[in-house]
């Protein structure tokens, strides 16, 4: 009997309730200023990409942790109406679900503080779980550094046993141990945390590519270092391709990298090529800053299809 296709996406990361306020501007220190809107909803970088993958197209598994608050069932419904599969993301007595302030201006730039709470419960076990019952049906597993750090070298150790393609998105970019590079197929860091990880100031596209090889030197199968509004580049050990960027009226730039880092997970599980995966995620993340909020703004399968088809 022939072998199913692997076609799904197991997210490991940090799930959280976002905490938005919007405002013509961000205060200074000591200063309060009076907003003009305010939210609250589903978020955390593994939340929102797992529901990016899910929109996405792509069967979702997300592996997390909530509290025992009220802010859980906020988590639960967000997830299951982006079709995620929720069967993984462990309920923690005692402790609250992950929340997450963000301030975002009148030019749609944003700051945000993360309090990890539940999210700092996520054991090994949690992992051995997802794997040990859809690890044979996933192509790509998505993470990023949200959740304590020997577990993301866990997750990505388990994934590789399994035969899963590894996607890590770097944020908030931490030092690891430089082993683990060559254990990721593919790192979508932005300009800053680029920076921070290879010691590199991204101001143009050679300075990316020099980036991108800090990373394929220590064996990583691609850097995807994305430039905001100037687009990303690709760079490999045998090239370095420039992605132009979408040109979209930003609103609120909060979830972008979500939105692409979901979306790209998605494409490739789908079996699209390298740069067709790269350049869906391009279009996930530019609908995403045009629209408020974090989980709300992600596009679906059908969006991003408009999106590429208006050229």
């Amino acid at each position: 009997m022939a072998q199913s296709p692997r076609t799904d996406v197991i997210v490991v990361g940090s799930i959280s309730v976002d905490v938005t306020t919007f405002s013509e501007r961000v205060p200074e220190r000591g200063e309060t200023i009076v907003g003009d809107e305010f939210s609250l909803m589903l978020g955390g970088k593994g939340g929102n990409q797992a529901i990016a993958a899910g929109r996405a197209g792509a069967p979702a598994h997300m592996v997390g942790c909530v509290g025992d608050d009220l802010f859980r069932d906020i988590v639960w419904s967000g997830l299951a109406e982006a079709g995620v599969d929720t069967e993984f993301v462990r309920q923690v007595a005692g402790v609250g679900t992950g929340v997450a302030h963000i301030r975002v201006d009148a030019a749609g730039e944003n700051d945000i503080v993360m309090v990890p709470r539940a999210n700092g419960e996520l054991n090994e076990a949690d992992i051995d779980r997802a794997f040990d019952a859809v690890g044979s049906r996933c192509a790509v597993m998505l993470t990023q550094l949200e959740t304590p750090l020997v577990l993301t070298q866990y997750a990505v150790d388990r994934a590789k046993r399994a035969g899963v393609t590894v996607l890590l998105d770097p944020a908030p970019a931490h030092v690891l141990d430089d082993g683990l590079w060559a254990s990721i197929d593919f790192v979508t860091p932005n300009e800053t945390e680029a920076r921070l990880l290879t010691g590199i100031e991204v101001t143009d596209r050679e300075k990316a590519i020099a980036a991108g090889r800090w990373f394929t030197d220590r064996g990583t199968g691609c850097a995807l270092i994305t430039l905001a509004g100037d687009g990303a580049v690709a760079v490999t050990a045998d090239d370095a391709v420039f992605f132009e960027p979408i040109r979209v009226d930003v609103v609120d730039t909060t979830a972008a990298g979500d939105a692409f880092a979901g979306c790209l997970a998605a494409s490739l599980a789908a079996g699209l090529t390298r740069d067709d995966a790269i350049r869906r995620a391009m279009a996930a993340g530019a609908l995403a800053v045009t629209k408020a909020g974090a989980a709300p703004s992600i596009p679906s399968k059908e969006e991003v299809d408009a999106l590429l088809a208006r050229g």
